[in-house]
């Protein structure tokens, strides 16, 4: 990479970018589709000559616009948004790629005559919905607080998620592999690992190491904290041949369990937004216009596809798992699209089987390209058309789908007995942490594997006793929590079994059960660990020796350790999933705490002229001498305001100051309330 190549283009983007931004915010359309027409008008596509010196610098560049998206999405879809939609969510993306796949592939054999090999590559680039691209348009649009918007994202997600595994099978097929069930049985397996373990160690250590750092008061060493995180976990991700975009959404999810996320969003904000243009810009790149136009019947064709088989596929999907009329419509329209991912599986079918002839990297882009310019005006339609489709649906099939979304209701919710709820979750933790044991034994395995003389001769030669030694130490910890989840399981399966009551006969019923519950568990968790170090094995019996002469002295002295230690990472997991929660009554504390007499509320009408203008332009402090402390938003309340702030109608403005300010600023702001 040339330097003052890079410095060149590096202006010419920044220039073009903000140029686009200015002009599109003024006619008010999405800015996403004027970085990617700009992208178009500056390759060397369009006019014969393009006006950046290294375009493959641009394309790199414009890879981190993706991390700081994803990472960024993923801070505001936080873990109990995740549990409360993921019945809706993961049967949605999963009916619509399985749909997708199969339409991609049966025009690639069928209308295009092409083989199986590209046509999987087809069905593959088309079954993804563009999550950067709905991230940065709803963002945009404001309308992060809409009840579909989460629904949106995480099918998203899900679907890039099945995307990865959908590439690891057909990258298979054509290296000439085959349906080699055990490769694709690796493959997907590992991407559980890897989201397991990232997931579980990530929320208990990360959120209380950044809310430490936050009470320094210390922004930068807050930013770069967050930012080493980040990079390290998309790193990881990207050696593991996993989308680096999902390992930035995956930490961004784990951030979003720190009390001070507002605080981090705000922080990443500008990277994000600068770097976010230059990879829509590095999109428009990629387009030649006139293979486009060579192809615009396959393109076209490509599209209806995309967008009618997307838009039928999400609603039916929404509305299969529970979803209302309205909410099901908005996500078909929202997920109509398709993006980043496509174009990376098209350009996958070119470098893996150097099949150059077929246009399918065109013919992708280009639907691509048109799917992205309507997706703005989808989502935007989206309201209007369900709030249509949902006042004039016939009143039978209404009461038809009410009846259906009060039974699956009914069925979620009803669990048959407190005890058996209980039991099958702790069955699924245990499950769990036996997964996290794995994870970090698939990982000690890889490391064992090192060279690392180039940074210590000892450790290289010793470096299969200290991983050893820490995997045990931490597998221990894990399995004395998941004992404590077994004795806990083993009292609600007895109480299941034999009811309660002081009688003889259950008594001994009971304890039988127990201890054939924890019996179950030790037998199987020894088994695990002797054929973990079996795996693990330093190649020095001393070696050996020592490890399980520290295991010995460790179970038996410091059992109370391990359990100790196992409760309080359990406790810390608990923690970052409750801590909307958390939040939530701190804010309620805080609002009560402030004496009514200096609280007022000030609704921000239709007609009012402050609309679209910032806190900082308005001067209200100097105004009106009250000071705003909250603007509540739709569901969500904005606490930290700051000058850049723009005012939207509808926003209550929670402002502070006496009687005389207060009516100073509802003058200010044309309201009555």
């Amino acid at each position: 990479m040339n330097e003052g190549a890079f410095l060149q283009d590096l202006a010419m983007l920044m220039a073009v970018a903000g140029s686009v931004s200015l002009l599109f915010t003024k006619l008010k359309w999405p800015k996403v589709i004027g970085y990617i027409l700009a992208g178009v008008m500056l390759s060397r596509h369009t006019l014969g000559g393009s006006f950046l010196a290294d375009e493959s610098s641009v394309q790199t560049i414009g890879q981190l616009g993706i991390v700081f998206l994803m990472f960024s999405m993923g801070l505001e879809l936080s873990t109990s948004k995740l549990k409360k939609v993921g019945n809706v969510v993961f049967p949605t993306g999963l009916l619509d790629s399985v749909i997708m796949i199969c339409l991609g592939f049966t025009i690639g054999r069928t209308c295009f005559g092409w083989g199986t090999v590209p046509s999987l590559f087809l069905g593959a680039a088309i079954c993804d919905s563009a999550t950067t691209l709905l991230a940065k348009v709803i963002d945009e649009m404001r309308w992060s607080s809409r009840p579909f918007v989460k629904y949106v994202l995480c099918t998203s997600v899900c679907e890039d998620v099945i995307c990865v595994g959908v590439i690891a099978l057909i990258t298979g097929v054509a290296n000439g592999a085959g349906m080699n069930v055990a490769e694709i049985a690796k493959s997907l397996g590992g991407l559980g690992l890897f989201f397991i373990a990232v997931f579980f160690f990530g929320l208990v250590l990360i959120p209380r190491f950044l809310t430490s750092i936050a009470k320094r008061s210390d922004d930068e060493a807050l930013l770069l904290t967050l930012l080493g995180f980040c990079f390290f976990v998309t790193y990881l991700a990207y050696r593991l041949d996993y989308s680096f975009a999902l390992g930035a959404f995956l930490i961004g999810v784990v951030g979003s369990g720190s009390e001070v996320r507002a605080r981090l969003a705000s922080l990443v904000e500008p990277l994000r937004n600068m770097f976010a243009a230059v990879f829509f810009v590095s999109i428009g790149l990629l387009v030649n216009p006139s293979a486009c136009w060579e192809n615009w019947p396959a393109i076209l064709l490509l599209t209806f596809v995309v967008m009618g088989g997307k838009l039928v596929n999400c609603t039916t999907g929404a509305l299969l798992t529970g979803v209302d009329i309205k909410t099901s419509i908005q996500m078909g329209f929202s997920l109509a699209q398709i993006g980043e991912f496509a174009y990376m599986v098209a350009l996958l079918y070119v470098t893996t089987t150097g099949d150059v002839d077929k246009p399918i990297y065109q013919i992708v882009v280009g639907a691509s390209l048109i799917t992205t310019v309507l997706n703005p005006m989808m989502i935007r339609f989206s309201d209007k058309a369900g709030t249509f489709v949902e006042k004039n649906c016939p009143l039978r099939i209404r009461n038809i789908l009410n009846g259906y979304r009060g039974f699956l209701s009914k069925y979620r919710n009803s669990g048959t007995c407190e005890k058996r709820s209980a039991v099958r979750r702790s069955l699924m933790e245990i499950v769990m942490i036996g997964v996290l044991c794995l994870a970090v034994v698939v990982a000690a395995s890889q490391l064992s594997d090192m060279d690392m003389r180039k940074y210590s001769v000892f450790l290289d030669a010793h470096k299969k006793f200290f991983l050893a030694l820490a995997v045990n130490v931490i597998v221990i910890t894990l399995l004395a929590l998941a004992y404590h989840i077994a004795k806990s399981m083993a009292n609600s399966a007895s109480e299941i079994i034999v009811g309660r009551g002081d009688a003889r006969w259950q008594t001994s019923i009971s304890n039988i059960v127990k201890l054939f519950v924890e019996g179950v568990f030790l037998i199987l968790a020894a088994v695990g660990v002797v054929m973990m170090n079996i795996h693990i094995s330093p190649d020095e019996n001393w070696e050996i020796g020592v490890i399980w002469m520290i295991l010995l002295i460790g179970t038996v002295f410091g059992g109370r350790f391990f359990v100790k230690a196992g409760k309080h990472v359990s406790r810390q997991f608990q923690a970052a999933l409750k801590v909307d929660e958390k939040l939530a009554k701190i804010s309620r504390e805080v609002t009560f705490s402030l004496p009514e007499s200096v609280i007022g509320n000030v609704k921000v009408p239709q007609s009012s002229s402050i609309i679209g203008r910032s806190v900082g332009s308005l001067n209200i402090r100097a105004e009106t001498g009250a000071t705003i402390v909250t603007v509540i938003r739709g569901e969500n309340r904005i606490r930290n305001v700051g000058p850049r702030l723009e005012i939207l109608a509808g926003d209550i403005l929670v402002a502070m100051g006496n009687d005389e300010e207060i009516v100073k600023l509802r003058n200010l702001v044309g309201g009555n309330e």
